[in-house]
């Protein structure tokens, strides 16, 4: 999909004084607005060259076990609403894209009784109903019933009217305006609020969506820009960890998962610690390893994927707190040479990672303009993110127990991937570390995913067996015999096709959706 050759920036005081000038005009009063960050700019086009298609859409799921009032429950959320900004938002496309904040907004909560839904159809129903982004509420909730509890056994035949055993929830909500952090403080305030009658407590001023646009604004970009030059290295890196393959016949998201027990993913932290590694410059190298072999090259060769950053590193009091799509994914471009030592390439992993962390602010788009690939040669086809989100504080579990209530951990689906796949990592209660490949099944079949991510859970485990000479080769070696993943070419669905014949635009300016790579 190809986005303006160049965005026309829209600075915040001209910006509301032109808003304000086109709400005069209409006899309406003005709304305030910022202008959309060019994260979101980009978001924004992919959204309308796909549409129906459930990409950046998230969903969260838990399951509620004790009494729920509905009527309390709705309460609580409204109250969230009311006090944040981010949750009365929405887009406005012309004549130039902004975010407008709306006085009142109410969010969307339905519950459904025990045994009038099937739990899959629904979660890919609301993920594929999307959100209209010209209204206010990036967030919905859905409440499902269940006559015997999900987490222990089949439910079975509901009997009307009677308690349910369990409820399970549903938040689904969209990256145009928020990201996975963000929800896991909307929960903290939401249980806080339902503990208090409905009613959020509190009510002190913290940064905010606005605070974090205007922040932006004063970034000086050249020294981004210099460090994306030097970083990225030259020619067109490996960008996905399968070779060719026919079609797959199949289509929507896929997941896949494999695991490494508490007890394996425990030695391969203190492995990565004892060399002033992080586990996720492990998971990095592994992936990188599985790009090179894909490449089929003999000799050094770079390789590139994204990386996910929380957004949160910036100089703004009080950001781990901060609503908004501050999550980013980053290219990780890096040479991967089958001669030279494994540690040399998962120090080479960490200090880039330590270097790019002064910008990650910067939208992907910049960087690929910046290096001269704004027209092709991508950097990253593919994505790797290990979970960052904050944890709920100990007191709002016990006082919810205190009222007969007790949440399950919350379970993120990850969003359907604009990649051909991603790879998410997350530990578990119990030590375990699970790895999911979240991929475009009409590129990557269901055995292909489950062949990768086996492959690269393999690889984690052996990389605690090797030793200080040992090379990229030989661990690549732990894989002989096996046969790389297989991706598809590209195939166009209805829905795109008519995209891309129906003109559409931002702030005036055409989208023409210029597709993934072939390969």
């Amino acid at each position: 999909m190809a986005r303006p050759s160049r965005r026309r920036p829209v600075r915040g005081r001209l910006g509301r004084n032109a808003a304000s000038a086109r709400a005069a005009s209409s006899g309406r009063p003005a709304q305030p607005s910022i202008p959309v960050t060019r994260q979101q700019h980009d978001l924004l086009l992919d959204f309308l060259a796909h549409p129906g298609s459930g990409r950046h859409i998230e969903q969260f799921s838990w399951c509620w076990r004790g009494p729920l009032d509905t009527e309390r429950f709705t309460a609580a959320w409204q109250s969230v609403v009311d006090r944040e900004t981010v949750l009365r938002a929405a887009f406005d496309y012309e004549p130039d894209p902004r975010v407008v904040f709306h006085d009142h907004a109410r969010p969307e909560v339905v519950r459904h009784p025990a045994g009038t839904v099937d739990w899959d159809e629904l979660l890919e129903q609301d993920r594929l109903r999307g959100f209209d982004v010209r209204r206010p509420g990036p967030l919905r909730v859905t409440l499902v019933d269940f006559a015997a509890d999900p987490g222990h056994s089949a439910a079975s035949p509901a009997v009307l009217g009677s308690a349910p055993a369990a409820t399970r929830v549903l938040l689904t909500f969209h990256h145009g305006l928020l990201d996975a952090w963000s929800v896991f403080v909307l929960l903290e305030e939401f249980c806080r609020a339902y503990l208090a009658d409905g009613v959020l407590p509190g009510g002190e001023r913290r940064p905010d969506i606005r605070d974090w646009a205007h922040w932006l604004e004063r970034q000086d970009a050249a020294p981004a820009r210099d460090f994306w030059t030097r970083a990225v290295p030259e020619g067109a890196p490996a960008l996905l960890p399968a070779q060719p393959g026919p079609d797959t016949r199949e289509s929507g998201c896929g997941r896949a998962e494999a695991w490494l027990s508490g007890a394996e993913a425990n030695r391969l932290h203190r492995w990565a610690a004892a060399r002033a590694l992080p586990d996720s410059s492990a998971l990095q190298a592994v992936w990188a390893l599985l790009l090179y072999r894909a490449a089929g090259v003999d000799g050094p060769a770079p390789v590139g994927f994204g990386v996910t950053v929380s957004g949160r590193g910036i100089a703004l009091d009080a950001v781990e707190r901060l609503l908004g799509p501050m999550r980013n994914c980053l290219p990780m471009a890096v040479l991967v040479d089958p001669a030279h030592r494994m540690g040399r390439l998962l120090t080479e992993l960490r200090d880039r990672a330590l270097d790019m962390a002064a910008y990650e602010w910067v939208s992907t788009g910049q960087i690929h303009e910046w290096t001269g690939r704004a027209t092709g040669g991508k950097l990253l086809d593919s994505m790797v993110a290990v979970e960052s989100t904050p944890r709920p504080p100990v007191d709002l579990r016990t006082d919810l127990a205190g009222t007969g209530v007790r949440f399950d951990a919350v379970h993120a689906s990850g969003a359907h991937t604009v990649f051909p796949v991603a790879l998410l990592a997350h530990r578990g209660a119990d030590g375990s570390l699970t790895l999911a490949a979240v991929h475009d099944r009409a590129r990557i079949s269901d055995a292909d995913a489950e062949l990768l991510v086996g492959q690269c859970a393999r690889l984690l485990r052996h990389l605690p067996a090797t030793g200080e000479t040992t090379s990229v080769a030989d661990v690549l070696a732990a894989l002989d015999g096996d046969e790389p993943p297989r991706v598809a070419k590209r195939r166009c669905t209805a829905d795109e096709n008519a995209s891309r014949r129906r003109p559409h635009s931002i702030g005036g300016r055409p989208v023409v959706d210029r597709g993934t790579s072939e390969y």
